[in-house]
């Protein structure tokens, strides 16, 4: 009889585990909004892997800009051709690393919008925001395998651009925002 307590809480420790184990990367998800909402700099910096962050936007604008060249119809030249897509990495890799701070990561995780290597356009700062972007931004949530979630992200008022945030486990408990798919949304995509 001293087996149906014991068994009970047995159940209850490993119901518990799982929980945590799941619901894990949601609350860091929601710990990253709550400081890129405030602008909370220090908790961005411990949400963030920035190496890896840095790593990852760089492979996809560098894949996104190559195919912006392809389809250019004035890039048929192929000596022209070919040294803007020597040169797109380098260019790519230096505004990266300038741009990726913890207040970047902040507007992007505000406003759902992705950096964009050609886009001249100066961006509002994030202390011009009015909080309206908050309301219209949507989020979606999905394990792409046990160690990586991804977060998708996307406004109402622009249902055509869309960003994909993946955290990676570190530990059992804790995650990190440690990559970004800026590819377009497929049906297995959380968004």
């Amino acid at each position: 009889m001293n087996r149906k307590p014991l068994t009970g809480i047995i159940v209850a420790v490993v119901t518990l585990f799982l929980v945590a184990y799941f619901a894990s990367p949601i609350l860091a998800v929601r710990a990253l909004t709550r400081a890129a909402k405030a602008g909370d700099e220090a908790a961005l910096t411990r949400l963030v892997d920035f190496p890896e962050f840095r790593d990852s936007l760089k492979g996809e604008l560098n894949s996104k800009l190559v195919d912006r060249m392809r389809a250019d119809p004035r890039s048929e030249d192929p000596v022209l051709s070919g040294l803007g897509r020597w040169l797109a990495p380098a260019l790519v890799s230096g505004v990266v690393d300038a741009f990726v701070t913890p207040a970047a990561v902040a507007t992007m995780v505000r406003t759902a919008e992705a950096p964009d290597p050609v886009d001249r356009q100066p961006r509002p700062a994030p202390a011009e925001s009015n909080g309206e972007d908050d309301r219209d931004i949507h989020q979606t949530w999905r394990y792409r395998d046990l160690n990586t979630f991804a977060v998708g992200l996307s406004n109402k008022r622009h249902p055509d651009q869309h960003l994909v945030l993946l955290m990676q486990r570190r530990g059992l408990f804790g995650w990190q925002l440690a990559g970004i798919d800026l590819t377009a949304p497929s049906e297995d995509d959380p968004i």
